[in-house]
C-alpha cells in the first residue's frame, strides 16, 4: 500500500518521485527510467489526462506497465477538482488520490478534504491535499500565499489527510528565474504536522534545492511540465528533419529523452 510506503520514507527522511504521463510513450519512458534506476515511482494523472486517455484505459496501461517493466509503483490522481472524480478514480483502482481545494476558503477546503479522507478509507487509499497558493499553469506566479505552520496543523488535525502539498515558493510550469524556496517555513510545517509533505512544481527546481527540501520534510516530488516539454521538443526536432511517417520509428527517440530526464530526476530524489 502507498500509505505504508509513505510511512516508511517519512521515517527515513527520504522521498518518492511522482511523474505525470500523457500517453503510452511518456509512460514507457518513465517506467524505463525507474527500471534502470531500480527505483519506485508514482504515476500521476490529472483530469485532463484521464479525459484524454479514458479512465479505465489509463489505469490498465499504468498497471500493466508497472508489471511488465518490473517496477514498484502506484497510481495517483493529481489535482482532483471534485469528489466525483476522486470516487471514480478510487473505483477504478487508484492507490492514491489528491483532492485540490487550495483555491477555496480554508473551512471549505477542510470540509471537502475530510469527505475525501472518509471515502478513501474504504479503499485503503492514500489521500493528498493542498494548502496555500501554488500557481498552476496559466495562473499568475507573482501572487504569493505560502502555507503557514498554524494552518497546516489545523488542516491535518481536522481532515486526517495522509500527505500535504505545501506552498513554499514553487509553481507549476517553467520558471523565468530561479525559484526561492522558504526552507525555514518548510521546517516549521514539518515540525508541526509530522506527516509526509509534497513539493508541487518540481520541474526546473535546482537539484540542491530539491535535496534540501527532502532533508526538511518533503516526501514526494512532482515532475510534469519537463516531461511534456522534452517529449515534444525532441519529437518536433526529429520531424523537422525527416519525412518518415512510421510513428514506431519517430516516437522512440522522444520516449528515450523522457527516460533520460526521469533517470536524472530519480538520481536527484534518491541522492545518487
Amino acid at each position: 500500500m502507498m500509505k505504508n510506503k509513505f510511512e516508511e520514507i517519512n521515517n527515513a527522511n527520504k522521498a518518492l518521485l511522482a511523474t505525470n504521463f500523457y500517453n503510452f510513450e511518456t509512460l514507457k519512458g518513465v517506467l524505463l527510467a525507474a527500471k534502470d534506476q531500480n527505483s519506485s515511482i508514482i504515476l500521476q494523472m490529472t483530469k485532463s489526462s484521464i479525459d484524454y486517455l479514458g479512465l479505465e484505459n489509463a489505469v490498465s496501461m499504468a498497471k500493466t506497465g508497472l508489471k511488465y517493466f518490473g517496477v514498484e509503483g502506484w497510481i495517483h490522481l493529481d489535482h482532483g477538482p471534485n469528489i466525483d472524480l476522486v470516487k471514480a478514480c478510487l473505483d477504478a483502482g487508484f492507490d492514491s488520490v489528491m483532492y485540490d481545494g487550495s483555491e477555496l476558503p480554508l473551512e471549505q477546503n477542510i470540509d471537502n478534504t475530510k469527505k475525501v479522507v472518509a471515502l478513501a478509507e474504504k479503499y485503503g487509499a492514500n489521500v493528498e491535499a493542498e494548502l496555500g497558493y501554488i500557481a498552476k499553469l496559466g495562473q499568475a506566479k507573482d501572487k504569493v500565499s505560502y502555507t503557514s505552520a498554524e494552518d497546516a496543523l489545523l488542516f491535518v488535525q481536522e481532515t486526517g489527510v495522509d500527505a500535504l502539498a505545501v506552498a513554499i515558493g514553487t509553481a507549476h510550469g517553467f520558471y523565468k528565474e530561479k525559484p526561492k524556496l522558504d526552507f525555514d517555513r518548510l521546517k516549521e510545517i514539518k515540525e508541526a504536522v509530522k506527516i509526509p509533505l509534497v513539493l508541487h512544481g518540481g520541474s526546473g527546481v535546482p537539484v540542491d534545492d530539491v535535496r534540501k527540501a527532502i532533508k526538511n520534510g518533503i516526501c514526494k516530488v512532482n515532475v510534469a511540465t519537463e516531461i511534456k516539454n522534452i517529449f515534444m521538443q525532441t519529437l518536433k526536432k526529429l520531424l523537422s528533419d525527416t519525412d518518415e511517417i512510421d510513428l514506431r520509428k519517430v516516437f522512440p527517440p522522444a520516449t528515450n529523452a523522457v527516460k533520460d530526464l526521469v533517470v536524472g530526476k530519480l538520481r536527484m530524489v534518491n541522492n545518487k
